[in-house]
């Protein structure tokens, strides 16, 4: 049997402290009609990237709500998550390479293959995230079960080859989601497809409230001057993420703030094996500058820590020039901090309006908006406020679980 990630139950009451009485109200309904319902999350891997945080958090809500809610992951080995790893990339516009065309499919189909062998079937709806496991539907034709494809990545451009090979795959299921309609492929044939953002958790240790200053006195042990301004990336180790940007913005932004600092914080996950290469170019880039801090979950970084960055930086950086949603955003916004971002996929979902002003397409722009905003820290300060507003009202994880529940009822009605 595949690996069911181990959680308990949430409260959904306690979202009324923060969220208005409509939202929570809606989903406690939504909840009361499918109680019982037994749903089950697919993906690739328990911790290190965006989908993990989410469902860490989303499957104790649904639970709270009367779902019978699981979490399930798949397993490959090393080849298998090289080539996903490439279907990722090439969904997201890179070309696909391969030195042997054919050998890839077959590996890649056979391990959707001996996970559906695996998986416990026993569920009235599957919610299957990103490329690895697309391909599992095709091998339980006889399950009666609802099955929706969830794409958590910007697909608005992808690589011929690979989306022609994964089309077929996703178009079994009953329905696909989108983060936003300008993600979906114009050859995507199903009869529903629905789009739906991504949310954070302010509950959580990430995101939960820790005062200011002690902040500053955590991240004096990993080497941040907590009298010097600090501005901090956090995300995985990816090209897409662009950090190399980042460090080359930061570069030109220190000869007009003096004694500026740049934390990269990263995370690795078991699907991803790029991750490792990209660390290690960071680190030999990190080590020509004192004032650079590369840190990651395997040194001691993890979520309280992440916490502790985005409230103690002046600024989030996060300079994506291809993004599914940027959680990271989310959750900066949501403990206050201004953030410039990549003007990429789903990131401007999150700065509308005035916030919009600092999203960058260039390292030359990303420089610009980093010194005006640390230059002028009240303008910074009230941008933050403003972006916490946007976060609370439309990004927070029952607003998510309320539309992923209201596709789900639709589909059983059918």
């Amino acid at each position: 049997m595949l690996h069911k990630v181990s959680l308990g139950t949430g409260n959904i009451n306690k979202y009324r402290l923060i969220l208005d009485r409509e939202t929570i109200d809606e989903v406690v309904a939504l909840g009361e009609e499918l109680k019982g319902l037994r749903v089950c999350h697919i993906n690739s891997t328990p911790f290190g990237g965006g989908v993990a945080e989410l469902l860490v958090s989303h499957i104790p809500l649904l639970r709270s709500l009367g779902i019978k809610a699981d979490w399930q992951v798949i397993h490959g080995d090393r080849r298998f998550f090289t080539i996903t790893k490439g279907l990722h990339n090439s969904l997201q516009g890179a070309k696909f390479t391969a030195t042997r065309a054919e050998s890839w499919r077959d590996l890649y189909l056979s391990i959707n293959k001996v996970n559906a062998a695996q998986l416990d079937a026993d569920y009235d709806v599957f919610i299957v995230n990103d490329p690895q496991p697309a391909a599992m539907r095709h091998y339980l034709p006889d399950n009666k079960a609802k099955w929706v494809w969830r794409c958590h990545v910007d697909s608005s451009q992808p690589d011929e080859t690979v989306w022609q090979f994964l089309r077929p795959y996703i178009e079994e299921h009953d329905a696909a989601v989108f983060t936003t309609s300008k993600f979906i492929p114009e050859t995507l044939k199903l009869k529903r497809i629905a789009t739906m953002a991504p949310a954070i958790d302010p509950f959580t240790s990430k995101n939960m409230f820790i005062k200011r200053y002690l902040c500053r006195e955590m991240l004096e042990t990993l080497g941040i001057d907590r009298h010097r301004p600090l501005i901090t990336q956090v995300s995985r180790f990816d090209r897409w993420k662009d950090p190399f940007g980042t460090i080359a913005a930061y570069q030109i932004a220190k000869e007009k703030v003096p004694g500026l600092q740049l934390a990269m914080i990263g995370s690795f996950a078991s699907d991803d094996p790029e991750g490792w290469e990209m660390y290690a170019a960071l680190n030999e880039e990190a080590n020509k500058d004192d004032d650079v801090i590369i840190s990651s979950n395997l040194t001691g970084v993890g979520n309280m820590e992440v916490n502790a960055f985005q409230r103690a930086s002046d600024l989030i950086v996060q300079k994506s020039i291809r993004e599914g949603f940027g959680l990271v955003v989310a959750e900066a916004l949501w403990k206050g901090t201004m953030v410039v971002a990549g003007n990429a996929g789903g990131i401007p979902l999150q700065m509308p309006g005035e916030l919009g002003n600092y999203l960058v397409d260039n390292i030359e722009q990303c420089a610009e908006k980093i010194v005006y905003l640390l230059q002028n820290p009240q303008q910074r300060e009230r941008l933050g406020q403003a972006g916490h507003e946007v976060i609370t009202h439309h990004f927070l994880t029952p607003r998510l679980v309320r539309d992923e529940l209201a596709l789900i009822k639709e589909l059983m009605a059918k």
